[in-house]
């Protein structure tokens, strides 16, 4: 008897999904693509980093680690858009953990952000930085927590994903370039600089779904300077100061209670 025969028309890198119902395919994720996030996802404010993220955006459940050249940088420019639209609700916040400068109500307020919607937590040193930064995430709070560690080992950073992996908030670790030559527990990790004008330069190092080699190039005007700056300088070849900087008595004493440190002991 001879055997029916049939030609396969269909690309090779879709034959699995091709064998199974569709109820299944639509599950299969091939390790060649951008996987699909396993909780929720904030717009970034950059279309094009968007569309290189799981979901779409800044994830939850999980950590994302940014890794810059010098603290302090750049880290604002490219979480600032994605802050008003996560803030919000009213109960909303985002908490700081050993941020190396003084968060500055001006740079603040360019990027869109009310102080009041700010903890700054004074922790001193590496070990009280890791215990401010795991309880903020056991808590479960609705918003982001930013956390500058840049003497973190790869085992306590395991111990964090492991805690943010049931947190709904955002989790930023803040770390030098020079961690890169380490491997991270954390599921998306980030290179990012200054780059041209008022541009940061942002390359995916890790991500579900595999790294992008490509860097993008983002144009990080803040976003209630964009009715202000023509477009003729948005281009400009020279270098933007990071946002904020650090100025000692910047919040005031109007904000006494916001900006107050927030010491954490064990």
């Amino acid at each position: 008897m001879n055997a029916a025969t049939h030609s396969i028309t269909h690309d090779p890198g879709d034959y699995d999904r091709w064998h199974l119902p569709s109820h299944l395919a639509q599950a299969v994720w091939r390790g060649t693509e951008v996987a699909r996030s396993t909780g929720r996802a904030f717009p970034t404010g950059f279309t094009e980093l968007n569309a290189a993220l799981p979901g779409g955006g800044w994830p939850t459940h999980g950590l994302s680690e940014l890794l810059l050249p010098q603290a302090a940088l750049c880290e604002w420019r490219l979480l600032g858009p994605a802050l008003p639209e996560l803030l919000a609700d009213k109960g909303s916040r985002v908490y700081l953990v050993a941020p190396p400068k003084t968060p500055l109500a001006m740079g603040l307020a360019q990027l869109g952000l009310a102080p009041e919607q700010l903890v700054w937590i004074d922790a001193q040193g590496p070990a009280e930085r890791l215990w401010a930064t795991e309880q903020l995430i056991k808590s479960e709070p609705d918003g982001a927590v930013i956390a500058w560690l840049p003497q973190a080992r790869q085992d306590q950073i395991r111990r964090l994903q492991v805690h943010a992996h049931a947190c709904d908030a955002l989790v930023f670790l803040i770390r030098p370039e020079s961690a890169l030559r380490d491997a991270s527990p954390a599921p998306l990790r980030l290179s990012v600089s200054l780059g041209q004008g008022w541009d940061i330069d942002v390359q995916i190092r890790k991500r579900r779904g595999g790294a992008a080699v490509e860097v993008m190039h983002l144009n990080a005007v803040p976003g209630n300077l964009n009715s202000i700056i023509p477009p003729r300088m948005r281009n400009l070849g020279i270098p933007v100061p990071s946002i904020p900087q650090e100025v000692r008595h910047a919040l005031g004493s109007s904000h006494t209670h916001i900006a107050s440190k927030l010491r954490i002991a064990h």
